[in-house]
């Protein structure tokens, strides 16, 4: 990326990468908030327990 471009270029560059990739990375992550605050009404991912299921019972 060339330093010489102006506020404008750089807006409108990150405006094109955004549409082509969309948002990578999350503005906030559940490392800064916590699981609570990312699942407020307290229900478990339909992903996260089926993982949960497939714990080997000497594992759990």
């Amino acid at each position: 990326m060339s330093k010489d471009l102006t506020p404008a270029e750089r807006a409108e560059r990150r405006r094109r990468l955004a549409e082509v990739f969309g948002d990578v990375l999350p503005d906030q992550t559940t490392d800064e908030t916590g699981p609570d605050a990312a699942d407020p009404a307290g229900q478990v991912d339909a992903s996260e327990d089926w993982l949960l299921r497939q714990v080997p019972p000497h594992h759990g």
